[in-house]
């Protein structure tokens, strides 16, 4: 029998579908009954280091959560969602109307370092699905106050983990957010 739930997860814009985070998560949730998909983006796969536009990447991620739908039983629960660029992508996807059970965003990059003028959540309004944050209070993308008052928009349940001490690359808490993310995958079954 096919499985029922699965997992997308879409790596940042430096990095592929083999990025660390990605990979524990695939090694914890799939022994937890989810299928697990990482994917890379198109810029990735032809060799480019510079990611394509967001239309190409938000395309890319409605390929890959059809292609993994096809693989679950209806009805299916599906997560999107991912690292840093990756996780942004698979917002947008859900906001223009990609349906999922909820939004895993680790590290979410509300704006380039620096720049909190160039905001990135004009599509918060229009998600309607729960949300995980997972970020570090030092993450120079966005500040805990800075993303807590932009996810307000949001009109799915957000909620926010922050890991002390830790900046955008998240390293060496990978165990730890296996363990916020499977807890929370868990209650979304609920």
């Amino acid at each position: 029998m096919k499985p029922s739930q699965g997992l997308l997860l879409a790596p940042g814009a430096g990095a592929d579908r083999d990025q660390a985070t990605l990979v524990a998560l695939d090694g914890a949730a799939g022994p937890a009954g989810w299928t697990v998909e990482r994917m890379d983006f198109p810029y990735r796969r032809a060799g480019r280091r510079a990611p394509d536009r967001a239309p190409v990447l938000v395309e890319a991620v409605r390929a890959e959560a059809a292609a993994l739908s096809g693989r679950l039983t209806p009805p299916a629960r599906l997560v999107l969602g991912g690292r840093s660029m990756g996780g942004r992508m698979c917002s947008m996807a859900v906001a223009e109307g990609l349906a999922a059970a909820g939004l895993l965003l680790i590290s979410y990059p509300l704006h380039p370092p620096g720049r909190p003028d160039k905001r990135r959540d004009g599509h918060f309004p229009a998600i309607g699905v729960p949300c995980l944050f997972i970020s570090g209070t030092r993450d120079a993308f966005a500040r805990p106050d800075e993303l807590e008052l932009a996810t307000a928009a949001i009109r799915g349940p957000v909620t926010h983990h922050w890991i002390d001490g830790k900046d955008h690359a998240l390293r060496g808490v990978d165990d730890r957010i296996c363990e916020l993310t499977l807890d929370w995958m868990d209650r979304l079954k609920g």
